[in-house]
């Protein structure tokens, strides 16, 4: 904790950045230094996440692949997606046009905290949540978003320097 709180702002930017692509949120996490402890900085990710705006929201959401579809050799979504692996190619398949039905009626990927959950139930939540309208489904990627920023800021503390 220290050591990510005494980093350099630029520095410090370019690791919140991928922990969050939006800019905007990046910013504020970065402008609520100090944190006390793990909870402080958590706590920052949830105010942060309550204050973007629509525009923020796209700019986090662009940072994520599509679901069942991890991006090739980007280690974070790959772990993130470990659901998916070795799932049989029809289940894929639904997955695959669950997610553009989704993608043509929201204008966005379809984002959930895939951490530790398995193809099925992933496809699952996306045929629960396809009925929202727009303003439901957006404050539920603003909840999934801070749980993955949650996960990531974790792993961010957890790894070695």
């Amino acid at each position: 904790m220290a050591a990510l709180a005494a980093t350099d702002s630029a520095d410090l930017e370019k690791l919140l950045l991928e922990v969050c692509s939006s800019p905007s949120w990046a910013a504020d996490v970065a402008a609520s230094r100090p944190w006390s402890d793990r909870g402080a900085l958590l706590a920052a990710n949830a105010a942060a996440m309550a204050r973007l705006t629509t525009a923020d929201l796209a700019d986090a959401m662009a940072g994520h692949a599509r679901i069942g579809s991890p991006k090739a050799g980007d280690a974070t979504s790959e772990r993130e997606q470990a659901g998916i692996q070795g799932v049989d190619r029809a289940l894929l398949d639904e997955l695959h046009g669950a997610n553009a039905a989704y993608e043509a009626k929201f204008g966005h990927v379809f984002l959930i905290c895939a951490t530790g959950r398995t193809a099925a139930t992933m496809l699952a939540a996306l045929r629960e949540r396809f009925p929202n309208d727009p303003a439901t489904e957006a404050e539920i990627v603003r909840g999934e978003l801070r749980k993955i920023n949650d996960i990531r800021l974790g792993r961010l503390l957890d790894e070695p320097s």
